[in-house]
């Protein structure tokens, strides 16, 4: 009997372990899945804030050539526009058109954030939706299509302010429609490694930067712009 006992008792520890581990190894493995994605990410976010912060100055050549072809095409089309929502319209087209060139600029190392982040995932189906969201978004801005401000302020104008083109309302529903939802960090904080900690602070500076940039080279890019079409904002 006491055998048999202890047979049993060894049969019975063994399946409780047994049970255990099988308990233990999903969640050590998702966590495993977890930090490998996490690293990934931080080291694709931190690949293209590099790569965007160097295509600066080829993004602003691209954006002064684009305004020297307006000026030699339409300069001063919208000469007496009125200062309406109509009117905001048409300025905001003109922003959409600065994004198509800078996002633009940056489309190949978006291209390669996205296919990075494309084959990412966390245990967390938010955390791997908003990461994928993002990579989309910064994808869509980079294929905005550029449109045509000669042509449509013309059309505007020709109405006598009356008319905002279709086009122009297309282009603008588009582009208020993308939405850029960057990674929260407390969302991957966890899986996070001193190395990952250190990266995640170097993709902040340069990130800050580009923010600066957008602001300030951003809108004096867009008064010159509305100055060269002399469109009221």
């Amino acid at each position: 009997m006491l055998r048999l006992e202890m047979v049993g008792r060894t049969v019975r520890t063994a399946t409780i372990v047994a049970a255990g581990l099988l308990a233990i190894a999903p969640t050590s493995a998702l966590a495993k899945s977890d930090a490998a994605s996490t690293h990934a990410y931080v080291v694709a976010d931190y690949a293209l804030a590099k790569a965007s912060e160097a295509l600066v100055p080829k993004a602003q050549k691209r954006i002064a050539s684009y305004r020297k072809k307006v000026g030699g095409e339409c300069a001063h089309i919208g000469e007496g526009s009125p200062q309406t929502e109509k009117g905001w319209k048409l300025s905001y087209e003109v922003v959409g058109a600065l994004w198509s060139l800078s996002y633009g600029t940056d489309a190949g190392a978006i291209h390669k954030f996205m296919h990075t982040v494309k084959g990412l995932s966390w245990s967390n189906s938010k955390t791997t939706k908003i990461a994928r969201t993002y990579a989309t978004s910064l994808g869509e801005l980079a294929s905005l299509p550029m449109p045509d401000l000669c042509k449509d302020i013309k059309a505007w104008t020709s109405s006598e302010y009356e008319t905002v083109p279709s086009d122009t309302l297309q282009f603008d529903n588009h582009a208020e429609a993308i939405e850029l939802h960057t990674m929260p960090e407390q969302l991957i904080a966890p899986y996070l490694t001193p190395a990952d900690r250190h990266i995640v602070a170097r993709t902040e500076k340069l990130e800050e930067k580009l923010l600066n940039t957008e602001t300030f080279v951003g809108a004096n890019d867009w008064f010159a712009m509305l100055e060269t079409l002399s469109l009221n904002q």
